[in-house]
């Protein structure tokens, strides 16, 4: 298989798509379909999710449901014609992505007073799990059992004590259905065992990103480690393998990651947008961007960030999302200018559209905390 690097040495924009309407593309999702021409959902701040063609992106169908914004979408893993979203309006909606447009199959109804920020799917399918906005003195982790039809999406159970602000981020192990990542602008990244019974037992780690953290990511071989960005584009990198071990768990950490990414010629970072673990290549995907649209792609590794690519002729505003799609061999992005992108190693693009920013008045009203440092466990 080609390296990664050469691979995105050379990528270039291969095909756009830019709606007429001006809303932000905010997440999204690829479906898993063994092929290159599967489906990829994007959320959109006007609180609708749009399916597109993995290969050539053309819209293939919307789902009009939320009444809340709505924060992230997930394919099922095992059947991957299941697509779920999730929104402030407290609920998760899984929907057949065979029949666009039509209901959500089932709906997962969280408390009405604690709105929802964060949500994913166990790898075997069966236990939901989405984080809450802080209510009080209550941040929640709360848990569904998808096999529950019957019960009405009601809550399986719930998790209290962890965190102590707005769960901003739960990540799923992708082979331990029973292994559990969440974040908060608390500034903690907390590591659960779904298998023990009280939270209190559950919880197997503690990490400190000592800021709001946005991104957590699993990584490394087995996904034995979390990758966590933050929302002042601070770096971190932890060996969970060194848990019960008297190693320290941290292998990266860097306040502002942005200061220590080499760029070509003046340029300079604004933002990272995420991060992404490619197993076939067995490579830390981290994106980077600026306010004007150029991404910049790195290979994160135990001594920092190298450049891999930077892209530019894309995007013309910040870039909120990306998947890479193994199938398609392709990087796919999305952000404020509305633009859906597809870039693939030497590719000459087949569709042009005008680009121009749409950084118009978004649907949705991203709130911003004060990002203070927080007293928490100690990390090993």
């Amino acid at each position: 298989m080609e390296d990664l690097e050469d691979q995105f040495k050379a990528l270039s924009v291969a095909r756009r798509l830019q709606p007429s309407e001006p809303t932000y593309l905010l997440g999204m999702a690829v479906q898993r379909c063994g092929s290159g021409d599967g489906l990829v959902a994007v959320c959109c701040s006007n609180r609708s999710v749009h399916l597109h063609s993995s290969h050539t992106l053309r819209l293939q169908g919307e789902y009009k449901g939320h009444p809340g914004a709505v924060f992230g979408v997930r394919f099922a893993h095992t059947s991957s014609d299941l697509l779920y979203s999730g929104s402030a309006d407290g609920t998760l909606r899984a929907w057949d992505v065979r029949c666009p447009g039509s209901q959500p199959l089932q709906v997962f109804q969280s408390s009405p007073s604690y709105p929802l920020c964060s949500f994913d799917i166990s790898c075997n399918d069966l236990v939901l799990c989405a984080g809450t906005e802080q209510v009080e003195e209550d941040s929640l982790l709360m848990f569904w059992d998808v096999r529950m039809a019957k019960e009405r999406g009601r809550v399986l159970g719930v998790y209290s004590e962890s965190h102590s602000d707005d769960i901003t981020q739960v990540c799923f192990h992708p082979r331990d259905p029973d292994r559990l990542a969440s974040g908060s602008t608390d500034g903690l990244v907390n590591v659960f065992d779904l298998s023990h019974g009280s939270e209190e037992d559950a919880l197997q780690a503690t990490c400190n990103s000592c800021s709001s953290v946005s991104t957590v990511c699993w990584a490394g071989q087995e996904y034995g480690r979390l990758l966590c960005l933050s929302h002042d584009e601070g770096l971190h990198l932890w060996d969970l393998g060194h848990v019960d071990t008297e190693e320290p768990l941290t292998v990266l950490s860097v306040p502002d990651a942005r200061c220590s990414a080499t760029l070509p010629g003046d340029a300079a970072l604004d933002y990272f947008v995420g991060g992404a673990w490619v197993e076939d290549t067995k490579r830390l995907l981290v994106l980077g961007g600026t306010s004007r649209g150029e991404l910049h792609v790195f290979d994160c590794r135990d001594q920092g960030l190298e450049l891999l690519k930077s892209l530019e002729g894309g995007h013309s505003a910040t870039v909120r999302c990306f998947q890479w799609d193994p199938a398609g061999g392709a990087l796919i992005t999305g952000g404020e200018d509305a633009q859906l992108l597809q870039w693939k190693p030497g590719a000459e693009e087949q569709a042009s559209g005008k680009r121009c920013s749409l950084k118009s008045a978004s649907a949705l009203q991203l709130k911003v905390r004060a990002r203070g440092k927080h007293k928490s466990k100690t990390e090993k």
